[in-house]
């Protein structure tokens, strides 16, 4: 792939072109894309490719996969952000441009390690399997032989023959369902998993695989070429990271957030210190409430939980001379004197509201930063205690505030499953007591702030109606992304404005 600085000059592709280039709707991603591109059109795509993958994230939560629901949803994501979602359509040819070569750039973004990888996979996956099938037969037929997958279908004469075998082996297949249904001979290393699973016959070395059940092995090739393809990116990163044009995009893509800017402060003044402590009782996210009572327990933070939580604090509202404040009371009551803040801590935090140095306004950090970057060690308490915490110790913690135990086990799970901003989201339904909240949770301030819309009756939410613990399936994935909002992901500025903040916060 070749990239300009320039706007892509438009120019006329004559429609047997554009079908001989992506002849389905649907691809393996084999081929790298070779055209060039502007870095604006490269960074447009590949923000609207993880909106995308994040909202497949969610929805495989929310709901049951291949619901109507979970369709009806996903397609309308497909819709708006402008991919692929009629395999019919003729006139689509931007849309499989834009998914071929958006794929590639995540792929870039998301190998550079094994967390990244495995979440890419994953969400590549889920809606490899939904366009899938959304195929219709003759379709699905033309794609199996156009990424060589063209299996042998068994004879009219050979299915009769082994109806019975055919009709036991099957789960949910009578005989009648046997003969009106096609069945396809495969090799076994290709049907693996549906062997494991006893659903379906096998004969000298080959499955008898019902036409129904050929997505699980087209699904576990792709899995084996895009694993595969990942590991190759991920030897060839240092060439790419020559190019001083693109590393700082593809690192800021695999830390993104791409909801609404929180480094504007709109509610400046608006809070008193004296407010801090019942705040972070009932609308701080759970990294910040820890951060908060840590604070306030030692009288001291070290760097990274002072800017984790400095910055959110700006977020919220504190103007300078209430951080200000803030701190310094903070801290006079530990070890540092106030000479020693005034001195060094005072410039720091001065430094952080774009008053001092380059006089760049820092942004608060987003869930994914927090998430990936800096995690804490011995004596933090910065991180996402979600992803960082011991489960035992997360649970003990959820227990002091008062989760009840079905709700723990609801938030565990999640935390096993690595779905970590749903386990938050599930902490904010649980201390708040609604469900179904309608958004899906990417910023502490974006928490901080649809908390304080809930209970000042800015927002209406659907009750619990009943706190037995059962597992409500729910949409925490539309709102969250939002197609007006401001991808705070269109330049590499939130690294970049770390590289100053980080000298002024080394201090412990």
């Amino acid at each position: 792939m070749e990239f300009s600085s320039r706007a892509r000059q438009k120019h006329v592709r004559l429609a047997g072109d554009r079908r001989e280039q992506y002849p389905h709707s649907l691809q393996f991603y084999l081929e790298p894309p070779t055209e060039s591109i502007s870095l604006v059109e490269f960074e447009s795509f590949a923000v609207d490719r993880l909106k995308l993958l994040k909202v497949v994230e969610n929805l495989g939560v929310s709901y049951v996969r291949g619901t109507d629901e979970y369709k009806s949803k996903l397609e309308s994501e497909l819709r708006k952000l402008k991919f692929p979602y009629k395999a019919l359509a003729e006139d689509d040819y931007e849309a499989r441009r834009k998914d071929h070569i958006s794929h590639f750039i995540l792929r870039l973004a998301y190998c550079q390690s094994e967390d990244l990888r495995r979440w890419f996979l994953q969400q590549e996956m889920d809606l490899f399997r939904y366009r899938f099938n959304e195929l219709s037969g003759s379709l699905m037929q033309k794609f199996l032989e156009h990424v060589n997958l063209s299996f042998e279908a068994i004879s009219e004469d050979l299915k009769n023959e082994l109806a019975n075998e055919l009709s036991v082996s099957t789960p949910g297949f009578s005989l009648t369902k046997v003969k009106e249904q096609m069945f396809y001979k495969v090799g076994l290393a290709d049907a693996v998993d549906l062997f494991r699973a006893r659903r379906v016959f096998i004969k000298d070395g080959f499955a008898f695989v019902p036409f129904k059940e050929i997505d699980v092995i087209v699904l576990n090739n792709y899995r084996t070429k895009l694993s595969k393809a990942l590991a190759l990116t991920a030897r060839s990163l240092p060439s790419i990271q020559s190019d001083e044009r693109l590393q700082p995009l593809l690192n800021h893509l695999s830390h993104s957030y791409v909801g609404p800017d929180y480094s504007v402060q709109k509610n400046a003044g608006k809070i008193s210190l004296d407010q801090i402590d019942a705040l972070s009782v009932k609308s701080f996210p759970l990294c910040m409430r820890q951060l908060h009572r840590a604070l306030r327990d030692s009288h001291h933070l070290r760097h990274g939980g002072r800017m984790q939580y400095g910055l959110f604090l700006k977020g919220i509202g504190l103007t300078l001379e209430q951080a200000l404040e803030f701190w310094k009371k903070e801290f006079i009551r530990g070890k540092v004197d106030a000479d020693k803040f005034d001195k060094g801590y005072a410039y720091s935090i001065r430094h952080s509201y774009g008053k001092e140095g380059k006089r760049t306004d820092y942004t608060p950090y987003s869930c994914m930063k927090i998430i990936m970057s800096n995690p804490p060690s011995q004596g933090d308490y910065h991180g996402c205690p979600f992803r960082h915490s011991d489960p035992e110790l997360l649970k003990q913690k959820l227990q002091s505030y008062k989760i009840s135990p079905s709700g723990i086990t609801q938030v565990l799970e999640l935390v096993k499953g690595m779905h970590y901003q749903l386990a938050c989201q599930k902490y904010f339904e649980l201390t708040h007591d609604v469900d179904d909240i309608g958004f899906s949770l990417n910023h502490p301030n974006q928490y901080f702030t649809e908390s304080q819309k809930l209970l000042s009756g800015g927002r209406e939410v659907k009750k619990e109606s009943n706190n037995s613990g059962n597992f409500q399936q729910k949409n925490n994935s539309q709102e969250s992304i939002n197609s007006s909002s401001t991808p705070t992901s269109s330049s590499a500025k939130a690294d970049t404005e770390l590289e100053g903040l980080e000298a002024y916060f080394t201090e412990d």
